[in-house]
């Protein structure tokens, strides 16, 4: 997936302007920015959900717009900021209908694993006849990110996955990130917390102001500089056994 030059405009303001970027199969890369930079934008300019005003993004060299809605459901997946769903599916029908892209193809007689292997590794197979409406929003999280693996896609799209999780859900979290790019997917993942991107990503984007401000590996985006200068906070980069840790330099 390949974005080239992409802008944004929504309501006369610029929200992304100029970015170009690969998505890699078998890596993940981390966006990451401060508050208003543009990340989720950028996502679903990734997940074809939102137009480029300028530039162009393309998927196996196809612009995004080119594909049909069902097509595209089966090449990408994406798990939104919004885990609300209005009416009280059970869990274990809100797992199926990531498994809806592949209804009267051959894929379909993977159903039961796929849902199993995703209930599974979210950890909510537990949860599979509870309502959707009475979970908690770590519950909940975890249910939205399930239904993103049962999808079963080459490419997944993740906006802040760890937001309402516990520490060792997020833990799990970044170890399921891996896992699908260690299996040949395209892993993009938005993330505020800093040092969990520096835990998770073979590539780090740093946004600010709807600009890529830098783009490569953890240790070469996450410097204290960087950091310090986009976020307009003072900050430490740590490093320990290869993790880098960004700390807020309080006073």
């Amino acid at each position: 997936m390949i974005l080239d030059a992409v802008g944004v405009i929504r309501d006369g303001r610029p929200v992304l302007d100029g970015v170009t970027l690969e998505v890699r199969a078998g890596e993940v890369l981390a966006v990451v920015g401060p508050n208003g930079a543009g990340k989720s934008t950028l996502l679903a300019v990734l997940s074809g959900e939102r137009a480029p005003t300028t530039g162009s993004a393309a998927l196996d060299g196809t612009p995004l717009a080119g594909y049909a809605p069902l097509e595209l459901a089966r090449r990408r997946a994406v798990l939104t900021q919004d885990n609300a769903l209005s009416f009280p599916f059970r869990v274990r029908q809100v797992l199926e209908m990531g498994r809806s892209p592949w209804a009267r193809t051959a894929r379909i007689e993977d159903d039961d694993r796929a849902l199993a292997d995703a209930a599974s590794r979210a950890d909510v197979a537990h949860l599979l006849d509870r309502r959707f409406t009475e979970l908690s929003g770590g519950e909940r999280a975890r249910v939205s990110l399930a239904r993103v693996l049962a999808q079963d896609t080459p490419v997944v799209l993740l906006d802040e996955p760890t937001a309402a999780l516990d520490l060792r859900h997020q833990e799990d979290v970044l170890a399921i990130a891996r896992e699908l790019a260690a299996d040949g997917r395209a892993v993009v993942i938005v993330l505020h917390d800093l040092s969990l991107a520096g835990a998770v990503a073979d590539r780090v984007a740093l946004l600010a102001a709807g600009r890529l401000e830098a783009i490569g590996t953890p240790k070469q985006v996450l410097t204290a500089e960087a950091v310090s200068r986009v976020y307009g906070v003072e900050v430490e980069v740590l490093e320990r056994d290869g993790t880098l840790l960004v700390v807020p330099l309080r006073r």
